[in-house]
């Protein structure tokens, strides 16, 4: 792998990051996605994590 680093001015309109995924191909771009929503909800035993539930009961007054 070929380290490559682009300085850049603030000045410059070009988009880099679009132009580089462009570049890429569908499924390139689906597997980067899926390796970071795995880094996301990595968990010990590999499920993703769940919402917890809450209830929360209020009584009311009588009118």
């Amino acid at each position: 792998m070929e380290k490559v680093i682009r300085k850049i001015s603030l000045k410059d309109k070009r988009n880099y990051d679009l132009e580089y995924w462009l570049s890429k191909t569908p499924e390139e771009r689906i597997s980067a996605i899926e390796f970071l929503r795995q880094q996301f909800y990595e968990t010990e035993d590999g499920s993703a994590p769940r919402l917890q539930r809450v209830v929360k009961i209020i009584r009311r007054e009588q009118r």
